[in-house]
C-alpha cells in the first residue's frame, strides 16, 4: 500500500485501485513496497511486449539520443517506414498518426464525412452499435453506444445512431440516405468483451457496398496481435474501408493510426486535418519494434496457444463455480461474465485476485477481463488461473458466511 501524497493535485477522473506500481518485466511488476502482481492488464491492452522488454527498451533508448520529436512540416523516416508496414499487413492505402484511440476515431469520423462531402453528397451520419466505446472526446463518446459516457457533456453533436451489435435486422433498418459508415469493434472490449460475429460482419460489409457507405472497424483494443491475428477483421474474412489502431501499437508508448483506403485516403490533404505529436519519430520507433518483435518472436502464434490455455482453464472454473455464467473473446482478450444473481461482482473477484498477486480488470460490472501480454507464458497462465481460482473461492466462502 503506498502514499499518495500529491494525489490532491490530480483531478479525480479515476477510480484508482490502492496501488502504486513502480516498475515491471515482462508479465509481472511490483508495487512501491516490493509486492509483485502478475500482470493480466497490460495498460489496458497496451504493454504487447509486456513490461521493459528489451529490445524496445533500447530502440527507444538509441532513438531518444538522436530525436525524440519532429514536425510533421518535415519529412519523417520512421513515419515513412511504419506506414508502409501497416498499409502492407492491412491492405490499405495509406496511414495518418496521432496519440490515441480516440484521435484516431475522431480522424475516422471526419475522413468518412469529408469523402461523402467531396462527392457532393449529404451523407454525414454514423451508427453505431448499443455497448461499444470510442473514446472520450465529444464526438467519440457521442459514437459510443454507453448513456453513461454521456452524462453531463450535452449538447452532444447530431449525426450518430445506435443500433444492438449482432442484429442484422435493426441494422438494415437504420440505413438510410444520410448514412455515411457504420463504426464498429470486432470485439467490444470495454463493453462487455462482445463479439461481433464473423457473419455479421460479412454481411454488415454487403450492406455498405450495397449502399455505397463506409464500413469503420475500430481495432484500437482488438488490433495488433491481440486477438490472434494481425487485425481481428482477418478473422471475418473482410477488409474495412477505414482501420483505427492504437493502444497496442506503441507497447506502451503513445500512438494512434487511422488507415484507409486508396479511394477514402484521398480526401485528407494538405490543412484537412493535423497533430502536432502525431507520428514523431519516438512513438513510430516504438511501433515498428513492437512489429517486429511480434514476427520475430511469433508471438501470434504465442497469442493463440495462450488463449486455448486460459479460455480451457476458464471453463474448467466455470464447472466448479457456475456463477461464471459465461467466458467469450477471442486471442487475449477474453471474458468471464458472471451470474447478477450469485451476489458477486466483478469487482468483488478483482479485489481478491489483487489480494493474491493477480491483476485483472472489468468490462462491466459482471464481467472480469483478462488482457495479458501477448508473449505471456504457459507457466504464467497456469499462475493466473490457480490465483483466479483461490480468489473466487475467497469470495464466495465470504457470501456464504
Amino acid at each position: 500500500m503506498s502514499t499518495q501524497k500529491n494525489e490532491s493535485a490530480v483531478m479525480p477522473t479515476y477510480a484508482r485501485y490502492p496501488l502504486t506500481l513502480s516498475r515491471g518485466s515482462g508479465c509481472r511488476v511490483q508495487d512501491d513496497a516490493g509486492q509483485e502482481y502478475l500482470d493480466f492488464i497490460s495498460g489496458i491492452a497496451v504493454n504487447t511486449l509486456g513490461h521493459a522488454h528489451p529490445r524496445l527498451s533500447q530502440a527507444l533508448c538509441k532513438q531518444a539520443g538522436s530525436m525524440l520529436h519532429c514536425s510533421n512540416l518535415f519529412h519523417i523516416p520512421q513515419q515513412q517506414e511504419l506506414a508502409a508496414r501497416l498499409t502492407s499487413l492491412s491492405g490499405l492505402h495509406q496511414a495518418f498518426f496521432c496519440n490515441s484511440g480516440a484521435e484516431a476515431n475522431e480522424a475516422a469520423i471526419k475522413l468518412a464525412r469529408k469523402y461523402f462531402f467531396d462527392r457532393n453528397s449529404p451523407r454525414r451520419n454514423i451508427i453505431t452499435a448499443t455497448q461499444s466505446f470510442h473514446g472520450r472526446t465529444i464526438n467519440t463518446l457521442t459514437a459510443t453506444g454507453q448513456d453513461k459516457v454521456k452524462i453531463g457533456f450535452d449538447p452532444l453533436p447530431p449525426g450518430f445512431s445506435h443500433v444492438p451489435l449482432n442484429d442484422m435486422a435493426a441494422l438494415e433498418v437504420a440505413v438510410n440516405e444520410h448514412t455515411a459508415a457504420i463504426l464498429l469493434e470486432p470485439l467490444q472490449g470495454e463493453g462487455g468483451v462482445n463479439t461481433a460475429h464473423a457473419d455479421y460482419l460479412k454481411q454488415v460489409r454487403a450492406l455498405c457496398d450495397k449502399h455505397g457507405i463506409l464500413l469503420l472497424l475500430d481495432e484500437v483494443q482488438t488490433g495488433i496481435g491481440r486477438c490472434g491475428t494481425m487485425f481481428a477483421y482477418e478473422q471475418a474474412d473482410i477488409r474495412p474501408d477505414i482501420l483505427t489502431l492504437a493502444k497496442g501499437l506503441g507497447g506502451g508508448v503513445p500512438i494512434g493510426s487511422m488507415l484507409a483506403g486508396k479511394d477514402v485516403a484521398t480526401s485528407f490533404a494538405p490543412g484537412t486535418h493535423g497533430s502536432t505529436f502525431g507520428g514523431n519519430p519516438l512513438s513510430c520507433t516504438a511501433a515498428l519494434t513492437v512489429l517486429a518483435v511480434i514476427e520475430e518472436e511469433q508471438l501470434l502464434a504465442n497469442c493463440l496457444s495462450r488463449s486455448a490455455q486460459l479460455i480451457a482453464g476458464l471453463e474448467t472454473l466455470r464447472e466448479s463455480y457456475p456463477m461464471i455464467r459465461e467466458v467469450r473473446g477471442a486471442g487475449l482478450l477474453i471474458g468471464a461474465e458472471l451470474d447478477e444473481e450469485s451476489g458477486i461482482t466483478a469487482g468483488d473477484i478483482i479485489a481478491a485476485c489483487r489480494q493474491i498477486g493477480l491483476l485483472i480488470l472489468p468490462a462491466g460490472p459482471q464481467v472480469l477481463r483478462f488482457l495479458p501480454p501477448l508473449n505471456v507464458t504457459a507457466a504464467e497462465v497456469d499462475e493466473a488461473l490457480e490465483k483466479l481460482a483461490s480468489a473466487i473461492q475467497a469470495v464466495c466462502k465470504g457470501v456464504q458466511a
